[in-house]
């Protein structure tokens, strides 16, 4: 580990690399605890402590959207939008050609994603903003004051992106997912704090379990998260004079999180809707709508109700999203131009069969692995009895994923300063 290190440290790029990269994230602590005017503080905690699903987002926010803070959102926009325009471009055939023009393309599509970034984070900050205000959280003010809040947050929200983009760029790994795992990670000290105050016999039992249960979980993460399936491949030997070409063996790897965390993300937006609605239901002057609200907001209160829909929709996303982002049909066209083929199976339909049988089985096994680590929090809490910490399974995912692919990038840079210093 220390010779790891050492490693690291020699190398004056990477080192500067780093050093950059932890600058960035001290300020984007700085700016979560930078508070919003016009709220009531201590109601605000109380709102996020009570609701499931606004908990999880204020996680990933690393307890901003808990402060109130000008970066509230955090990068949710702007994922939101990278979202759509992936699948955007499996639709529209114009996206589709440009993903297809390399890193011209791809610069293109993230220009229009970054565009379609500020009315997205625009109408997100109106609607916690309404929410709030129905709750008697943040206090009623003029138009102004209302337009300045919405500038302000999202704001916060291309700064905190433009942030990432230039870790990306300047520093080493992924510069968003960094800013989301260090918002996961650092609300973690503050639970285990609140934990420890109130511990009694029973609770430090419930903190022995929660430690081995996320020993487990981590591995099993780490297991799975570099788990594939690897399909061999076979390219056909060509002769062409007096040189032969291909006749390569080599493998399709299809991975068992193939869509990664994205489902989960997913099924966290559609939970947080019917919370939104519930609260502003209950505000209106009509006695049906306000017992449709009430209903709405005690089903979703409740952690079993809550915990299978949440379940059932992480799996249903996750078979939709892979669907999406890998076509056996395309895949199979590809090989049979290139002169490949799967070993004991025709080109053309039966490979596209064949991998669409392997990808529902691989598939079926990520759903569920990742069902499970979305309802993770409600089982150890289930199982600990602790209210007050819950890292959840989501978390991390997130946290282990970006480490590894950290750790990638690090070890690819080591690789280039051995080789440039032959």
């Amino acid at each position: 580990m220390f010779d790891s290190i050492k490693k690291i440290f020699s190398s004056k790029e990477l080192t500067k690399k780093i050093i950059f990269v932890v600058s960035i994230l001290i300020i984007f602590r700085i700016l979560s605890h930078i508070p919003m005017p016009g709220v009531d503080i201590v109601s605000l905690k109380d709102f996020f402590d009570k609701n499931q699903a606004f908990g999880l987002l204020n996680m990933f926010t690393g307890g901003a959207m808990r402060n109130f803070s000008i970066v509230m959102l955090g990068v949710g926009p702007y994922i939101t939008a990278s979202i759509i325009f992936q699948l955007l471009q499996m639709i529209v055939p114009s996206l589709e050609a440009l993903s297809k023009e390399g890193e011209q393309g791809r610069e293109k599509i993230n220009h229009y994603t970054r565009i379609a970034t500020v009315p997205l984070a625009f109408l997100q900050s109106y609607a916690m903003i309404a929410l709030l205000r129905n709750q008697g959280i943040v206090i009623e003010g003029n138009t102004f004051d209302l337009i300045t809040n919405l500038c302000s947050l999202t704001a916060g929200t291309m700064l905190l992106t433009w942030m990432g983009e230039l870790i990306s760029e300047k520093g080493i790994g992924n510069g968003v997912s960094l800013i989301i795992a260090l918002g996961i990670i650092s609300g973690f000290p503050m639970q285990l704090a609140q934990t420890i105050a109130v511990a009694d016999s029973t609770r430090i039992i419930g903190l022995v379990i929660f430690g081995v249960l996320g020993l487990l979980v981590t591995a099993s993460i780490v297991f799975i998260n570099e788990g594939e399936r690897q399909v061999p491949i076979t390219y056909a030997r060509r002769v062409r004079g007096n040189k032969s070409y291909g006749g390569v063996d080599t493998y399709l790897p299809i991975r068992v999180t193939l869509a990664g965390v994205i489902p989960i993300i997913f099924a966290l937006s559609v939970m947080v809707i019917p919370s939104v609605l519930a609260k502003f239901l209950e505000q209106a002057k009509s006695g049906w709508l306000v017992n449709f609200g009430s209903w709405l907001n005690t089903t979703f209160s409740n952690d079993v109700y809550y915990s299978i829909i949440y379940f059932f929709l992480v799996i249903a996303f996750t078979f939709f999203y892979t669907s999406v982002v890998f076509q056996p049909n395309q895949i199979a066209e590809n090989l049979q131009k290139r002169g490949g083929f799967i070993p004991g199976i025709r080109p053309g339909k039966e490979t596209s069969d064949y991998l669409v049988d392997v990808l529902f089985k691989v598939t079926f096994v990520g759903a569920l692995f990742l069902a499970v680590i979305a309802v993770l929090p409600y089982i150890v809490q289930a199982m600990t009895n602790l209210k007050t910490l819950a890292v959840g399974g989501t978390g991390i995912l997130i946290v282990i994923s970006v480490i590894l692919e950290t750790k990638r990038q690090i070890e690819a840079q080591l690789i280039m300063h051995k080789y440039d210093n032959y």
